[in-house]
């Protein structure tokens, strides 16, 4: 069974991604700031993170940071309201697999995991 992670602030998003996600299969935990996050990845180990660029306790991209030094195994896909082209270079320069934008629909949500999941 595929793990995720949804690091996210904004509790509608986590909520959507888990109703979506676990409907589909999927075993899904949330976390509602980057610090959380990250203990919980200290704990345990996921296929897929589903990360928020910006947070107000820990920038998205210090935790994709992180991410790619200590778990290089585990595809992290941005989600993000603040979506330009100099922010999708910045984030797939540190090691993001790929970009989601928000808001997004369950459909777009499921096809851009499926599509991260095959790299």
């Amino acid at each position: 069974m595929t793990k995720l992670l949804t690091i996210d602030d904004e509790l509608i998003i986590r909520m959507s991604c888990e109703r979506t996600l676990s409907s589909e299969g999927y075993e899904v935990k949330s976390a509602s700031s980057g610090k959380e996050g990250i203990r919980i990845l200290e704990r345990e180990r996921f296929n897929l993170v589903l990360l928020d660029l910006k947070m107000p306790d820990v920038d998205g991209i210090e935790v994709l940071k992180l991410i790619r030094n200590k778990w290089p195994d585990t595809k992290v896909i941005i989600i993000t309201g603040y979506c330009t082209d100099q922010t999708v270079e910045e984030t797939m320069k540190h090691g993001a697999h790929n970009f989601l934008e928000k808001p997004f629909t369950p459909d777009r949500l499921l096809s851009v995991i499926n599509e991260t999941m095959k790299l």
